[in-house]
Order: C-alpha cells, then sequence, then structure tokens
C-alpha cells in the first residue's frame, strides 16, 4: 500500500476519533472549545493535502510544486478567498439577527477580508513593475 494512502487513513481515524470525543463532550454538556475547533480543522487540513498531492518518490498524483499544481493551488485560493469573505458576511448578519447587535470584532474582520485581495494584488502587481 502506498505512503499517501497510508496516512490518509491514519489521519482519518484520527480525525473521527477527535469528532467522536468532541459530539461526546456536547452530549454531555461540557464545553466544546479552542481545542477541540483547531485540532479538528488541522487534521482535516492534513487529510484533504494527502489526498490532493502525489509525492516525486512514488510519482502517485499531481505534485503541488508542478505548473498544474500552481494553477490549482492559485485558483482554490481565490475561491476560498471569496467563500471565506462570504461566510464572514453571514456570520455578521447572523449575529445582528440572533443578538441584536453587531459584534465590532466580526464587523472589523469583514472589513479586513475585503479589502485583502485587492491590496495583495496590488502589492504583487508592484513587484512585477
Amino acid at each position: 500500500m502506498k505512503t499517501r494512502k497510508i496516512g490518509s487513513v491514519i489521519i482519518a481515524i484520527a480525525t473521527l476519533i477527535v469528532v467522536g470525543f468532541t459530539i461526546y463532550k456536547i452530549i454531555v454538556g461540557k464545553d466544546v472549545g479552542f481545542n477541540e475547533v483547531i485540532t479538528i480543522g488541522a487534521l482535516l487540513m492534513m487529510f484533504f493535502s494527502a489526498i490532493t498531492w502525489g509525492t516525486k518518490e512514488e510519482k502517485d498524483g499531481i505534485l503541488q510544486e508542478e505548473e498544474l499544481g500552481q494553477r490549482i493551488t492559485e485558483k482554490s485560493s481565490k475561491v476560498s478567498y471569496f467563500l471565506l469573505t462570504f461566510f464572514i458576511f453571514g456570520a455578521v448578519v447572523a449575529d445582528k439577527f440572533i443578538n441584536e447587535t453587531i459584534n465590532i470584532f466580526l464587523l472589523l474582520l469583514l472589513g479586513l477580508s475585503m479589502i485583502t485581495l485587492p491590496f495583495i494584488e496590488f502589492l504583487v502587481t508592484k513587484k512585477y513593475q
């Protein structure tokens, strides 16, 4: 069995264990906090990376360093940026409806997310001029 598949299975099992433990904590009424969310996020990030990219040694898929891999990363980064901005906007709207107030930190995050892409594009453009 290839290293990539073995790694993917191990990470998937670890993710299921942490998700199961988190669900257990919710059921018994314990607080779910930063550690659980970050651990689940990190494990899912590793899992998706493991199933997406191939390795040079085993020549088993698209390499992240190749031109196609860079193009995929470029395109998915831009889509991710817009989705994240949309989710932050949704959180601001939900906060307004649920709490009948606007969380200033969420609002600042929304503003920051809206200017990030144009600002980074400006900086990169200046690098090439």
